[in-house]
């Protein structure tokens, strides 16, 4: 069978960008592969944190993960620094990665230009995201667009290993890119940036754990522009908020934007918004229900987060063990 490796950030609480554009997908992906998914906290220390916020964050993002469909059962959910296998095979990768690569690396330039200070974490983060991938020998990787340039550093990665050591051991990763018309979910208050928990407005994006009230006042309230909504999907083209918002519809009912646009053709958004507001109502609330459901068993919840580490444990210690035999280290 093939496998799946994806990780995701303690971030919190997940909103509906991140359940529409990555978790909707591992819940399917974990009905089709051998799947491993990771609460990536050694990724989220390389930006300013406080431990004990972090601590939260990270139960808050397992419990949402749980409550919103990925199953013990059938996927391996753990937390990254509970198996010290990703550093240290991240070491050995760093030693054959060249600096220029990382360098170059598009998110490495976007978010330097953004601090006063870079450590060197945040340059090395697509070695350790190398290492969190290929120490479990996945087949694919589930990415948005903007990880691509990752996942193709992790193939040089795994490549340049095998040849450089004459081993058949990493496997080339395939990016899988899914997703529907929303898997990039853009902010209810400007359509042409990413919903995100980085804006300090709570207004810009739909929690998981928000209220079916404050729901339908968050989406009344998303900007929006004067026009009828169109009948053809290419008349949304130059109408960033409009577009976000039927993909936001489109996603969460299952149906296409072609098809959403017949329906609402003609009218505005007074009539369009309480029926997105219904439809996220409906696909929320249980998700919701489920997530305090978690939250009131942290015995049951760290026993699954252990449970799943340890069996990403068994799956990444020969991996490691092979690649210190084949540089020559012991362990």
């Amino acid at each position: 069978m093939s496998r799946v490796f994806s990780g995701i950030q303690p971030s919190g609480e997940l909103h509906i960008g991140n359940y529409l554009g990555a978790i909707k997908n591992w819940v399917q992906l974990q009905r089709e592969y051998e799947a491993f998914f990771c609460i990536v906290d050694y990724h989220a220390i390389t930006i300013a944190y406080a431990p004990e916020d972090l601590k939260r964050r990270r139960r808050e993002m397992a419990v949402s993960l749980l409550a919103a469909g990925i199953d013990p059962a059938r996927a391996t959910l753990f937390v990254q620094s509970r198996v010290p296998e990703h550093t240290e095979l991240a070491w050995i990768f760093n030693t054959i990665t060249p600096l220029g690569e990382l360098e170059r690396q598009t998110q490495f330039k976007d978010k330097a230009t953004r601090q006063e200070s870079v450590n060197a974490g945040l340059l090395n983060y697509p070695v350790l995201q190398a290492a969190d991938i290929l120490l479990y020998q996945a087949t694919h990787v589930p990415v948005g667009e903007d990880q691509k340039q990752h996942i193709e550093l992790t193939r040089d990665v795994a490549l340049k290993f095998n040849t450089d050591f004459d081993v058949d051991l990493f496997v080339p990763p395939e990016p899988y890119i899914g997703g529907g018309t929303a898997a990039r979910v853009m902010s209810l208050r400007d359509g042409n940036m990413k919903m995100s928990k980085t804006d300090p407005s709570d207004m810009s994006r739909i929690n998981l754990t928000d209220s079916d009230e404050l729901i339908g006042q968050k989406i009344r309230k998303a900007k929006t522009d004067p026009e009828p909504l169109p009948n053809d999907p290419a008349a949304l083209d130059g109408r960033p908020e409009a577009m976000n918002l039927v993909g936001i519809y489109a996603e969460v009912t299952g149906e296409s934007v072609e098809r959403v646009l017949h329906r609402f053709a003609g009218q505005g958004f007074g009539a369009f918004k309480p029926a997105l507001a219904d439809a996220l109502i409906a696909l929320i609330a249980p998700l919701r229900s489920r997530l305090e459901e978690f939250r009131e068993d942290p015995a049951e919840l760290d026993r699954l987060l252990r449970s799943g580490s340890e069996r990403a444990a068994k799956i990444a210690a020969p991996t490691l063990a092979a690649a210190y035999d084949a540089v020559g280290l012991t362990r």
